[in-house]
Parts: structure tokens; sequence; C-alpha cells
């Protein structure tokens, strides 16, 4: 890509705004505008959530919160896995979703989106990835996202996807 890529901790006195939104988009555009706002350059941001069926797309918007402020990434998964331990696995289907905005000067604001879908197994496997990753069985590779390796994982991930399309977007 024709860019340089800045992380926003590399600006002094950067912040970004809560996410209030109401949509992974939503989000995404509020710190995308936060960072463009506070650099004057283009500025990506994003938003992404696991979503489940059997629980009516929970815990999506709050996955990262899910459960509580108490709970780590160990403690978020043991509870989906609690609250799903009664689903039959072919009702555990399940889909990670990523939302990219993409906010400049003298451009219009743009949003891309990424989605990979899979099932949530009963316990977790694997040592790689974060989150939810040992428990989000990807069927296409027969592996849990915690199981894949990270090029594997960037390949078919939700934000890999939203990567791909931002990239498409950029001309690159």
């Amino acid at each position: 890509m024709p860019f340089q890529v800045r992380l926003l901790s590399e600006f002094s006195g950067a912040w970004l705004p809560e996410e209030t939104g109401r949509t992974y988009a939503e989000n995404a555009l509020g710190k995308a505008r936060a960072a463009a706002g506070f650099t004057g350059e283009l500025s990506l941001g994003d938003d992404s959530g696991l979503e489940v069926d059997a629980l009516s797309g929970e815990p999506g918007l709050y996955t990262a919160r899910f459960g509580g402020p108490g709970l780590d990434d160990r403690g978020r998964w043991a509870l989906l896995l609690e609250k799903l331990r009664a689903v039959e696995p072919s009702r555990r289907t399940a889909r990670f979703r990523c939302v990219i905005a993409l906010v400049g000067p003298g451009r219009p604001e743009q949003v891309v989106e990424g989605v990979a879908e899979g099932v949530i197994v009963a316990a977790p496997r694997g040592r790689g990835g974060f989150g939810y990753d040992p428990v989000f069985f990807y069927p296409p590779l027969g592996r849990t996202f915690a199981e894949l390796s990270d090029q594997e994982r960037a390949a078919v991930s939700h934000r890999g996807r939203a990567l791909a399309s931002l990239r498409r977007l950029l001309g690159g």
C-alpha cells in the first residue's frame, strides 16, 4: 500500500471515543472520525464481534465486554460455553464480524465489512489467536481459529477479509 501506517498511540494526547454506537459501523466510524480529527490524516477505525445464532446474536457489539469487566478472554468464552451447554451442536452456528471505517480530509467516509462463518465448539481447542478463537470452529479448514497459523487465520478471518476489502477500496 502506498501509505505509512501509524498507530494512534504514536500521537501524544490522542484518544478514542467510547463505543456507544448501536452498530459496528457506528463504532468504527466514531473511532475513525476521532483519529482523523486529531491527526488531520486519513484514518481507520474498526469494531468487531462474535454473533451466536442460538443466543440471538449475542455477544455481538458487547463481545469484548461480555459478562462484565471482571472477565478475561478465558472467562468470556467459558461464560459463552456455559450459555450454550444445552444447545445441540447443529444450532451453535456463529460468525465473527469486523467493520472498518475509513475517514479522511477531502474524501467521503467509507465502510467495509468482513465476516467469517463458523460454529462454537463444546470445549476450547488450540493455543493461537486470542479472545474467542479457541471455541470458534471454522468448517472449511476443520479447525478452530486458535488451531490455525497466523497466516491461515489472516486469510480467512473476519479482520483479514475486511482488510482485503479495504485494500481493494484503496487501490492496493
